[in-house]
């Protein structure tokens, strides 16, 4: 008889290798995955949907409702233009101009809310200078988890890392900014050596778009008006969430109820209309995959992997502290950080009742390793499975392997770059 943890192992691993075969969707294996965990007895129905992360599933639905009710108002072509005016629509200028934005708001706010925000103005003005959405598209997943590892409200695991430990934003800020605009930096310099050659328009196409006034783009000012009110009510729960003792989630659903509530009281047609663009191939492929990682952390499977991993290095803080780095990153590319880190939390704290003196270095390589371990593949983190799934819908599919060639390479040189910056710093 195969034993329950064997099972779960073998379901998620093929699970894995048809998402990455990209044979069948990775939403109806996400989905399938899920249930064969539940009808093999890996895990009851309650505990399932205990494991499905309904604060990253609300956030993700509050922020696209959001979105999709500012789209209608022209406010996304407006700023296309406005960016590309700034560059003179030129697209090297343009990828650096979107991806710095990228960061700097997934920084302030959070990855999958900037991407929501940002992967409409790069379709526009990439259709507009007729040049290639891609690298815009990769360059922008990439930004959103570098900008996103530099603050505590940025990326989810730096948000359980923070509440689990007492570490302020303001900690965030000077242990993690200098490595992420340092691999900011780098990144952006090698995105340009690989696509630079690719970047190109017709002089004539420039000029069109930076003859355009951007303010004859907005189509509907009253609306607008109303979607930049619940913008900013929105953007300062976020950022006051931990004072109000709120949930993103909540901040997100919120705003999302008051702009239907100010713009669609009685409107079916309108309200069917925001909800039916919800990315729900997004939402349910999420669901599917924290089932399929809860039923390893329930068969003690991801407990057992980062125990072995902790009793190799023999108690060496130095030695355990990049091993955290390496193992978090790693393990963040191929299943959701969420739960790892989850996992990871209690182990630091157990290792510093066991006799480790300083536990601060192995709190910020978690961190490290968890958020930028997200652009190894393109299932590593929210962002990246959000833009996926926005660009498929726009004819312009992402493969799983074509962003793992760019994106995993430049992951494992982001580490050595934060792995030197542990090793300075704290140990």
């Amino acid at each position: 008889m195969i034993d329950s943890t064997t099972v779960a192992v073998i379901i998620f691993v093929a699970a894995y290798a048809l998402i990455i075969s990209e044979k069948v969707h990775r939403t109806i294996v996400g989905i399938c995955g899920a249930m064969l965990m539940i009808v093999f007895g890996i895990l009851d129905q309650e505990t399932a949907i205990h494991h499905i992360d309904f604060n990253t599933l609300g956030l993700l639905m509050g922020m696209m409702i959001i979105v999709n009710v500012t789209s209608e108002t022209g406010l996304f072509n407006f700023l296309a233009i406005w960016a590309a005016k700034k560059v003179d629509a030129q697209p090297i200028k343009l990828l650096v101009a979107l991806s710095a934005l990228t960061a700097v708001c997934s920084a302030m706010l959070d990855n999958v809310t900037t991407v929501l925000l940002t992967v409409p103005i790069t379709f526009s003005i990439t259709q507009q200078l007729k040049v290639d959405v891609k690298p815009f598209l990769i360059a922008q997943i990439l930004s959103s988890n570098i900008g996103g590892t530099a603050t505590l409200i940025g990326d989810p695991p730096n948000i359980m890392i923070g509440s689990a430990v007492g570490l302020s934003f303001m900690d965030f800020i000077l242990n993690l900014t200098l490595p992420a605009i340092v691999i900011f930096i780098v990144t952006i310099i090698l995105l340009l050596l690989l696509y630079g050659s690719e970047l190109k328009t017709q002089r004539e196409l420039q000029d069109k778009v930076t003859r355009i006034d951007p303010k004859t783009k907005i189509t509907d000012p009253k609306l607008l008006k109303k979607c930049l009110i619940v913008l900013a009510v929105t953007l300062s729960m976020f950022v006051l969430h931990g004072q109000l003792h709120l949930e993103t989630a909540t901040a997100a659903l919120s705003g999302a109820g008051l702009l239907l509530l100010i713009t669609a009281t009685s409107n079916e047609a309108m309200i069917a209309k925001v909800l039916s663009k919800i990315e729900w191939l997004a939402i349910f492929f999420f669901a599917g995959l924290f089932v399929l990682v809860g039923a390893l952390v329930e068969t003690g499977v991801i407990k057992m992997l980062a125990a072995e991993a902790i009793k190799i290095t023999n108690g060496s803080v130095s030695a355990t502290a990049i091993l955290i780095l390496w193992m978090s990153a790693i393990a963040s590319a191929f299943i959701d950080n969420i739960p790892f880190v989850a996992t990871l939390i209690p182990l630091i704290k157990d290792m510093g009742e066991m006799g480790l003196s300083n536990l601060d270095p192995m709190w910020w390589s978690l961190a490290l390793g968890a958020c930028l371990g997200g652009n190894g593949t393109l299932i590593g983190a929210s962002a990246n499975v959000v833009v996926a799934s926005m660009a498929a819908q726009r004819g312009r599919p992402i493969s799983f392997v074509e962003f793992m060639k760019i994106a995993f390479p430049m992951m494992i040189l982001s580490i050595i770059i934060s792995t030197f910056y542990v090793w300075i710093r704290y140990l």
